[in-house]
């Protein structure tokens, strides 16, 4: 059996269409959308409507962890935004984001192939995802499957941060649905169990935030993988936590690989 795994796909719909390629099935960790490309400020929703400078000033005070700042941005750029179409706040600006995620969703979910299982990221929007998935893509969160033989739970979304992206919730509420899984062979997630050098982003310079409750689960169930994404350039890609491999499959958006799953 083997199966790939991907996450942090962030607009690259090129690379996804071959990323089933040889597998059983394929494995999506979340983060379909791309919001703004950190390594090419050209790509992504919020270039498209505000400007590359504009991309430019969010990802530096982004990067300062100046997120007042960075919201204070962001709030003027709206609100030009909708003066100049006769937007009405708040509204206005959901309909225009969906309106673009949708767009990259037809996109994406058309080709993903079947099978595919897959889980939100913190930057993709749960209600719209029933309209685009397909027969064959089979969406999961606190809930498990089995794949050949072996049981794989798997949990989306992540946690509350300054960053406020579209899907973060409670660490109860995460907890919660890393308790509904139990004990699986494969624990797919979108962020990494609370292990700092898992959760650091090198290029980035800042730790992405992890979850505690999944340290936990590992710990205490032992599943044989735990698999995630989330952080982009790890300190480190691959930690043993007792005998559970926790793997960050990699940021499919640059790399255009998956990981590889075989038994």
């Amino acid at each position: 059996m083997r199966v790939h795994v991907v996450s942090d796909v962030h607009g690259n719909s090129r690379d996804l269409a071959t990323a089933g390629d040889g597998a059983d099935a394929l494995v999506c960790l979340g983060d379909l959308v791309l919001f703004l490309d950190y390594a090419d400020h050209s790509r992504g929703i919020f270039p498209d409507l505000f400007g590359v400078e504009n991309a430019h000033r969010l990802v530096e005070l982004r990067t300062a962890r100046r997120f007042a700042e960075a919201r204070e941005l962001g709030r003027r750029l709206w609100e030009s935004v909708e003066s100049a179409a006769g937007g009405d706040g708040a509204g206005g600006r959901q309909a225009i984001i969906e309106g673009a995620v949708r767009k990259q969703y037809a996109e994406m979910f058309a080709v993903l192939p079947t099978p595919t299982y897959a889980t939100y990221g913190n930057v993709d929007i749960p209600h719209l995802w029933p309209q685009y998935a397909r027969p064959g893509t089979t969406v999961l969160d606190g809930e498990r499957v089995e794949i050949g033989g072996r049981v794989f739970g798997f949990v989306g979304g992540g946690l509350r941060t300054p960053m406020r992206t579209p899907y973060e919730i409670g660490d109860e509420e995460y907890a919660a649905k890393i308790e509904a899984v139990g004990e699986v062979d494969v624990l797919c997630t979108h962020i990494p169990p609370d292990v700092p050098e898992l959760c650091y982003d090198t290029v980035a310079r800042r730790f992405e935030r992890g979850s505690r409750a999944l340290l936990a689960a590992i710990r205490a169930t032992r599943p044989r993988y735990a698999l995630f994404g989330h952080v982009h350039q790890p300190l480190a890609r691959r930690v043993r936590i007792g005998t559970t491999e926790c793997v960050n499959v990699g940021h499919f958006n640059a790399t255009g690989k998956p990981f590889a799953l075989e038994w």
